[in-house]
């Protein structure tokens, strides 16, 4: 093992997938100033000063610590992030919003503890892999530890309801599974219990029969169900090949719901066109290729597993955004990765970047 500096390609993709989502964030945030200047300050405060500022911080600070530190609070971070996620339904402290408790108010500022959550997960089960190494192959060590995590984590999740962040969980673990060894078998077998319980809560649960309906047929319900989808396809066709110009948007304007969030891939669509699209996806693809890179060179199985899993969480939601903007995956939404807003997210997954860059400095020749 050689000490090295930290990746720089790396760290330019990243702070190149940043500064896109910080001027497509405030352009997109337009749409919120003609409605309401109060809300489009508190948003640019929310994104800007505690996400990406304090994100800074908490990057520069994960930055100087060894990953070894993670692995050594493992437990303690992942049953912590449960505890925090859990309080959401303590009366006074979580916050009710779209029909949904997934946020801890605090007065002046208010977070989603889920985005914790996920990546206490990460750390944990890197932790629980590299500890059973060989002994992961045995259902003991691998599927079952795994399979009580979830259950514990869906106990939290799908009752706020928060489906999305379940499914992101779900498949990160079964991506570290496969990562640490566990045969083939085992990953199919859990992938499969996974969709069978994926179908059950789509049946039993009407919120996500309407999204499955939608994904079948986006003409179902133009002035309901199906109306972000709509106009999210409005707006991306309508920016053709180079798009309509930054700042140009229509859609942004009373037409696609949170513009600045869920749908802000749409508005990239439609003011930088096919060409900022591809340019867009193009970065993440090169986001997760040399975080790959940089876990497969990692000094021990821990840091390698503790990337991997941060790199395919990331691309993972990414991807999930984009494609269920583009209408070819059911409408999830998650946020996209340093972009939408989403305070918490942005602070925590510039934290877990910073965790990739201290890593990346002890890679392997």
């Amino acid at each position: 093992m050689k000490k090295r500096k930290i990746d720089r390609f790396f760290l330019t993709v990243v702070i190149l997938l940043i500064g896109l989502g910080v001027a497509m964030f405030i352009s997109a945030s337009l749409g919120i100033l003609a409605k309401n200047e109060k809300t489009f300050y508190g948003v640019l405060i929310s994104q800007l000063a505690l996400g990406l500022g304090l994100g800074i911080v908490g990057m520069i600070f994960c930055l100087k610590i060894s990953y070894k530190f993670w692995r050594k609070y493992a437990f303690i971070i992942f049953l912590g992030s449960i505890i925090v996620t859990a309080l959401v339904f303590v009366p006074g402290l979580g916050a009710r919003h779209g029909g949904a408790d997934r946020w801890i108010d605090l007065g002046l500022v208010s977070f989603q503890p889920s985005e914790i959550l996920k990546f206490g997960f990460i750390i944990y089960f890197a932790a629980w892999l590299s500890w059973a190494k060989n002994k992961v192959q045995d259902f003991r060590f691998g599927i079952l530890p795994l399979s009580i995590m979830l259950v514990v984590i869906a106990a939290i999740l799908l009752k706020q309801p928060d489906t999305k962040n379940f499914i992101l969980i779900t498949i990160t673990g079964i991506a570290m599974l496969f990562i640490s060894g566990v045969p083939w078998k085992y990953i199919l077998g859990i992938g499969l219990a996974s969709l069978l319980v994926l179908a059950s809560l789509v049946f039993f649960t009407p919120y996500l029969k309407n999204r499955i309906n939608t994904f079948i047929d986006p003409s179902v319900d133009p002035q309901g169900s199906s109306y972000q989808l709509q106009q999210s396809l409005i707006a991306i066709g309508s920016g053709g090949i180079f798009g309509r110009g930054f700042g140009q948007s229509i859609q942004k304007f009373s037409y696609l719901p949170e513009p600045q969030g869920d749908s802000i891939f749409a508005v990239i669509g439609e003011e930088l066109g096919f060409v900022g699209c591809v340019t867009i996806i193009f970065l993440y693809v090169l986001f997760v290729l040399r975080g790959l890179r940089i876990a497969n060179r990692s000094p021990d199985l821990f840091s390698r597993l503790l990337v991997s899993g941060i790199v395919i969480l990331i691309t993972a939601q990414s991807f999930m955004n984009i494609a269920s903007t583009i209408g070819v995956f059911p409408l999830t939404g998650v946020p996209l990765v340093f972009m939408s807003h989403g305070g918490t997210s942005l602070l925590i997954d510039l934290m877990a970047v910073g965790i990739v860059l201290q890593i990346s400095k002890l890679q392997q020749a």
